[in-house]
């Protein structure tokens, strides 16, 4: 095995798992750190891939509400109340992915894309931000079906490159009145069965382009992106605590205006 490719996998490991839960859209990152050092052909598959450790990183860290919510499902109102939520936020994505994602992968999937709704998603930020906040969900379990599927529908949006997942869903859950903390959790439990879903499910459309010869390219991002996610959920749910989502906002400026002033002075070939 290469070991230049064994690194190429650890530095996207590590921009998967550090980028995949906050709302800077770890898909806009891969995309360009992908493009800049030069890993692509099978990068798709890879990527994918390696979101599952990411996932996983949140199954680990919130381990104990994901058992509580399995062993009471058949009993307790609040696990059934739980998973239903987190079913019909799902549904939305779900739908317009299995429908669209080959054409939005298609046409979409290039760093002038990601860089411009880095851009406009830094600008919706701020202005979540500083509009007035009217806060009336300060639990998880408060959440109804009817806000759950309105994070589920701002979710769609994500699967245009650079908005971010969790930037779509956190902030969506901003505007519908959820606490900040209460947003980024539902954001990191619904992106459980989302991701989980279109990792196995691109995995199965893609079997073909798997090799054993790739297992320690794979196992390398996997257990970066492990890692790195850990650390960013643990930190992330901290920060948000206390403080606003516009450093965030701030960020995907500066770093989306980079590519587009870098593409349009023909810096760099993107």
């Amino acid at each position: 095995m290469d070991i230049w490719l064994l690194i190429k996998a650890f530095i996207l490991g590590l921009v998967e798992g550090l980028t995949e839960f906050l709302p800077v859209s770890s898909t806009g990152h891969l995309i360009v750190v992908g493009d800049l050092i030069g890993f692509h052909n099978d990068g798709r598959v890879f990527e994918i891939a390696i979101q599952l450790g990411a996932i996983l990183a949140v199954v680990f860290e919130y381990r104990q509400r994901f058992t509580s919510v399995l062993t009471g499902l058949t009993h307790d109102r609040k696990s059934q109340n739980f998973v239903l939520n987190l079913f019909v936020a799902f549904l939305p994505a779900a739908i317009i992915g299995l429908l669209f994602i080959s054409k939005i992968k298609e046409y979409l999937f290039n760093p002038i894309t990601v860089a411009t709704m880095l851009v406009l998603g830094g600008l919706v930020i701020l202005y979540a931000e500083r509009r007035q906040h009217q806060v009336r969900i300060h639990d998880v379990d408060d959440i109804s079906w009817k806000d759950a599927l309105k994070v589920g529908c701002a979710q769609v949006i994500s699967m245009i490159p650079g908005t971010s997942r969790s930037g779509a869903t956190i902030i969506g859950g901003l505007f519908f009145g959820f606490d900040r903390k209460v947003a980024a959790e539902f954001s990191f439990f619904l992106a459980v069965p989302t991701m989980f879903a279109a990792t196995f499910y691109d995995i199965f459309k893609h079997r073909d382009l798997l090799s054993v010869a790739d297992l320690p390219m794979f196992a390398v991002g996997f257990v970066t992106a492990f890692l790195a996610a850990l650390v960013a959920v643990r930190t992330f749910v901290r920060f948000v605590s206390n403080h606003s989502y516009e450093v965030f906002a701030w960020y995907r400026i500066a770093f989306g205006g980079v590519i587009l002033a870098t593409w349009y002075f023909g810096w760099v070939s993107w």
